[in-house]
């Protein structure tokens, strides 16, 4: 009997050994890697709304790229320009700061921005998270950001 115990645990280890060089993954299965860009294929002046959940846009502004991470601005109408610092490029995507400054859209408090942004289809695209320096509930805003190069 213990004969036959033994047995059944060693085809049930052999059984659940790995191969050596596994298959790999149907092509469906495998995530291609967005294509990595520079800072000069977002250089130039961006005419840029933000959209709240809903869609609506409550924010407009002008954005000023470089082609290195010195310079980047966010020109909003009626107001001194403000520093935005490139902090990271990776893959498709470039993530922006800016801030404290006056928030254009809770007059009296000062806000701090993260975005992402992406070129998609020739445009701007990418989420921002504005933080507030409140402590009401309401101190993180999620924004919508879409932009168009102008001339």
């Amino acid at each position: 009997m213990r004969s036959v115990a033994i047995a059944c645990c060693a085809a049930l280890l052999i059984g659940c050994k790995k191969p050596a060089n596994p298959p790999p993954p149907p092509a469906s299965q495998t995530a291609m890697a967005p294509a990595a860009v520079s800072l000069s294929s977002f250089a130039g002046t961006w005419r840029v709304r933000g959209l709240n959940e809903r869609g609506d846009s409550i924010v407009g502004y002008q954005l000023i790229a470089t082609a290195d991470t010195a310079g980047w601005k966010l020109v909003f109408p009626n107001r001194a320009p403000v520093a935005a610092r490139v902090v990271a490029v990776a893959g498709d995507s470039v993530v922006i700061e800016a801030g404290p400054y006056q928030s254009v859209l809770r007059k009296g408090i000062q806000v701090r921005t993260h975005g992402v942004v992406h070129l998609q289809g020739g445009k701007l695209v990418g989420t921002t998270v504005a933080h507030y320096a409140t402590t009401k509930a309401d101190s993180v805003l999620n924004i919508r950001t879409e932009g168009t190069r102008q001339p």
